[in-house]
């Protein structure tokens, strides 16, 4: 059937309506005119007057026409009854329409501040540093590249979440009270849309962050995934090559993200690097602080630097040729880094110093030739490696627990136990299965609650070599911290009244909660969230970084270690850096820094850690204090 007259102009007139408001503007603008022009030509054909004029022209009377539609007082001027009728009549009806008119306009400007509430506009800056999706550590992240950006201009922190913008921007001025010149934008949007990532400019960031959720390992490396795949096969994205940094939690994904990553994407396998460090501090207590130290912007950082007065010299020349830096190690003019390396090893023209510094400008040399070495002090005893049948505990679980376990497995005498403690039955299965994986203990598991005094006397954690309190993941993490305190403070007071002395670890989500964990004396504490944020930030401020973590986190080449300073030196009187860098140069041996132990629970003394020390100044050590050293053992 054909469609008639009227069906036709419904059909347009409804499409032309959905076009939104300009649409409906125009139509209630055509409709003013059609009944401006129809009242001016009734003023004509009824001959109407106004007071002082003659008769009226089209011209004239569709201006009084308009301005009784527009201006309901305008009527109040007409003197005849026939006048005042059809102008009461066109007042009328123009109210009608430009109420109409305003509640359209004011309804598409709400809309539209709408809009820009929720974060659409596309940002125009560049040289940013943009971080794609949403966590607790993004708070941790901002804090750090702040401080990092306080010798920069103008610098941008652009994220992008599907979390509404207005929620964003409060949770950050909640968290972060002053972010000091740098600025930050937020923009609402998917993450794993092209679309989406437009907004944020991805092609003039100078590095882009790509958080994992919080929640299920796997479903949260998808989500990274698919924001890599987004970024790099993007068929108009820019031609020069983005610096992405990932975070990745499963193993069985990193294959994968790597070939979408191609080489432009640096991956983080942070439940890994956690639990090497978890493992590593569980036998040498303080290590945790000197790799959150390292990690962090305030105090001194990393930095590579070519030093044109090093060429030709030997690695040992360059640790002693500054008195406010010490030197790691170096990259050379392929791009290979090299932590500790041999004391005769040749620096080249092209290679650069890698360092720990206040600040990239402080990397000076001190042009001292007299280091003032108090060669009668050294002492240059063999540090007897033996490896002790241990029994060990740990208390709660998460997803880095077992590859804490396996770590573990590496350092322990065979015969050595290991026993989990923790509610979760689901714990039991995994447990069993990786049971016959490990080589050098034998896993036990016990279903208790562990924050209950009763528990701990029961489990005897007195008897135990190593405590490793996990942050549980099947509670909220503010729960699971209030666990973990309560645990510690039970296990504290049984160490006091039994007069032992037990190394304790402990794991938490949030750093706030430290200080209250604090009172408990534990040896360690790693903010699992806060570490990751920091090595994130680290890792997209120099992308060279990465490779660094990755040596000293790997068991194989140099580690971070803290030994006893009484088999390098006679702590019978005071000594100056310099004598501390020869008596480990002469082991092969890198010194970084010193811990005071009679300080390791004081937090306004860095816990007795000291990275970086001026080398000229004098310190009087104890029996029982550690240098801090890259060794290969």
């Amino acid at each position: 059937m054909k469609p008639t007259f009227k069906q036709r102009f419904n059909y347009f007139f409804d499409n032309t309506l959905s076009r939104g408001t300009a649409s409906i503007i125009v139509w209630l603008s055509l409709a003013t005119l059609i009944f401006v022009i129809v009242f001016s030509v009734i003023y004509i054909v009824l001959g109407v007057k106004f007071e002082d004029t003659e008769q009226l022209n089209f011209f004239e009377a569709f201006w009084q026409s308009l301005m009784r539609s527009l201006d309901p007082g305008t009527v109040a001027g007409d003197t005849h009854w026939s006048l005042r009728l059809v102008g009461i009549i066109v007042t009328i009806s123009g109210i009608f329409i430009l109420s109409s008119l305003i509640g359209i306009l004011s309804s598409g400007l709400e809309n539209k501040l709408e809009e820009l509430r929720k974060g659409k506009s596309i940002v125009i800056t560049k040289n940013h540093t943009l971080i794609i999706g949403w966590s607790q550590k993004v708070f941790h992240i901002i804090s750090e590249l702040v401080i990092a950006n306080e010798n920069q201009h103008k610098p941008t922190i652009v994220i992008l979440s599907n979390k509404d913008k207005v929620e964003m921007d409060d949770e950050i001025r909640s968290e972060i009270k002053d972010t000091k010149n740098t600025k930050v934008i937020t923009r609402s949007g998917d993450p794993l849309t092209s679309e989406s990532l437009k907004i944020v400019n991805p092609d003039e960031a100078k590095s882009i962050i790509i958080l994992s959720p919080d929640g299920d390992s796997n479903n949260s490396d998808i989500q990274v995934i698919k924001s890599v795949l987004a970024l790099t096969y993007n068929p108009e994205r820019t031609n020069k090559k983005y610096h992405i940094v990932a975070e990745i939690k499963d193993i069985e994904n990193l294959d994968a993200a790597e070939v979408v990553g191609k080489n432009e994407t640096s991956f983080l396998f942070t439940q890994d690097i956690i639990a090497r460090i978890t493992a590593q501090t569980s036998h040498q207590p303080g290590l945790s602080l000197i790799y959150m130290g390292l990690l962090c912007y305030e105090g001194d950082e990393l930095y590579f630097n070519n030093i044109p007065e090093l060429k030709g010299q030997t690695f040992k020349d360059a640790i002693f040729a500054f008195e406010n830096s010490i030197v790691l190690g170096f990259k050379n003019n392929k791009g290979e880094i090299f932590i500790n390396p041999p004391m005769n090893t040749v620096i080249g023209a092209e290679d650069e110093i890698l360092a720990i510094s206040q600040d990239d400008d402080t990397l000076i040399l001190s042009g001292k030739t007299n280091y003032e070495i108090n060669k009668d002090i050294i002492l240059n005893r063999e540090r007897i490696s033996s490896i002790a049948v241990e029994k060990n505990i740990i208390l709660g679980w998460n997803t880095r627990a077992l590859q804490i376990i396996f770590e573990l497995d590496n350092i322990v005498a065979k015969g050595s136990t290991m026993t989990i403690v923790c509610q979760n039955e689901g714990v039991l299965k995994q447990i069993n299965n990786v049971g016959e994986k490990v080589k050098n203990q034998k896993l036990n598991f016990i279903s208790l609650d562990y924050s209950k005094r009763k528990s701990l006397i029961e489990l005897n954690i007195v008897d135990y070599d190593n405590v490793i309190v996990l942050s549980n993941s099947f509670i909220a993490p503010q729960e699971a911290d209030a666990v973990t305190i309560l645990a510690l403070i039970h296990i504290r007071n049984l160490a006091e009244q039994h007069n032992k002395k037990l190394n304790i670890i402990s794991e938490m989500f949030d750093q706030k909660n430290r200080q209250l964990a604090e009172v408990t004396e534990a040896d360690d504490f790693i903010i699992s969230h806060d570490l990751i944020s920091r090595l994130l930030a680290q890792v997209s401020e120099t992308k060279e970084l990465k490779a660094v973590f990755d040596a000293l986190f790997e068991s194989e080449g140099s580690e971070i270690y803290l030994k006893n300073i009484s088999d390098y030196i006679d702590v019978a009187q005071p000594v100056n850096f310099y004598t501390l860098l020869e008596s480990a140069s002469l082991k092969g041996e890198t010194a970084i820094g010193y811990r005071i132990v009679k300080h390791s629970y004081d937090s306004n003394k860095e816990y007795g850690i000291v990275v970086n020390p001026k080398k000229s100044e004098k310190v009087q050590f104890e029996q029982d204090d550690k240098i801090i050293v890259l060794s290969e053992d």
